[in-house]
């Protein structure tokens, strides 16, 4: 941490020399999730903990109607296995003295933001207003500079982006939540228990029947809600459904390869379904932007059916070895 009062730096990161998680890498299907997903996919290995054993909530996905589960960390589940107990931060003066007053105590400060000023956000960037979860990391009110994770990697800003970051609401203050670093953090042959433990009851509360199913049913009125509609409706519908459907799944399927390297076998199979899922769900959102593209819409051409099968393949798995 930096000595200097008025500037913190909680672990001397840079964007030069930050490696981002391998869940965030080149290989991946989708190389990023949602935001809230994707910033604890970096902050956990910057804190030392590993984002694989955190991963047993994915089997929790559901379709919601009109849209599918927007999946995030459950934090009782990052309490349980790393020590780390996120609480809401109340912001009643403003955003930036209070997470400066988080951050002197060695705690990472998560907070809603707008992406118009996060030189990262590619399009969003000085062109939309988008909310978005950024973990600070380093603040530097002083020289008006700011460090955070965000998206896929570890990100700095400065002058007249720190200033938009940073003014005061005129209405609300933004969500905000900080994470104090006080507990035990489980390794070894206790994490993986720990992790096995959380995977077991979250299967107890897992979906009752095929989400990717009910999406198939519900898939003609959403064909008709985005034939009314123009391609920037569409992109959303693309992150709330197909986005969320398959980079869940990918995450699930790199659960069950991480407990087929830590020693639990009999789920390469279920590993390799999850995979699947995850690049056919990209391929329907490809062919969904090609209907709404050329204005002609048919839900019979949208397979679906090989996605189920590939679903019940994971649960029956995952029922045989854990039942």
């Amino acid at each position: 941490m930096s000595s200097a009062s008025d500037a913190v730096d909680l672990l001397g990161l840079s964007p030069a020399t930050w490696r981002p998680s391998a869940l965030h890498g080149g290989d991946r299907v989708w190389p990023e999730t949602n935001c809230y997903v994707d910033l604890w996919v970096e902050l956990l290995p910057a804190l030392g903990h590993s984002v694989e054993a955190a991963l047993p909530f994915t089997v929790l996905q559901d379709f919601e109607g009109d849209q599918f589960t927007f999946f995030k960390f459950p934090l009782e589940d990052l309490q349980a296995l790393f020590g780390l107990s996120v609480q809401e931060l109340a912001i009643y003066e403003s955003v930036e003295a209070q997470a400066m007053a988080q951050l002197r105590r060695g705690r990472p400060v998560l907070v809603e933001v707008d992406a118009f000023w996060l030189p990262d956000a590619g399009e969003a960037y000085r062109k939309a207003h988008v909310k978005t979860s950024v973990a600070v990391m380093a603040l530097d009110p002083a020289r008006r500079r700011f460090g955070y994770f965000h998206g896929a990697g570890y990100h700095e800003l400065a002058d007249e982006d720190y200033d938009g970051l940073f003014r005061r609401p005129t209405v609300l203050f933004p969500y905000a939540e900080f994470v104090k670093r006080d507990g035990k953090a489980l390794g070894g042959t206790a994490l993986l228990e720990a992790s096995l433990a959380l995977l077991r009851g979250h299967l107890k509360r897992r979906p009752r029947s095929n989400p990717i199913e009910a999406w198939r049913v519900a898939l003609p009125s959403h064909l008709e809600r985005l034939a009314s509609r123009d391609m920037a409706y569409f992109h959303l519908y693309a992150f709330n459904v197909p986005r969320q459907l398959g980079a869940n799944f990918e995450m699930l399927g790199t659960y069950l390869q991480w407990l087929g390297t830590n020693g639990v076998g009999g789920l390469a199979e279920a590993a390799a379904a999850g995979r699947r899922i995850a690049e056919a769900a990209k391929a329907v959102q490809f062919q969904l932007a090609r209907m709404v593209h050329r204005r002609k819409f048919d839900a019979d051409a949208v397979r679906l059916q090989p996605l189920e099968d590939d679903y019940d393949l994971i649960f029956a798995a995952l029922a045989a070895r854990f039942a």
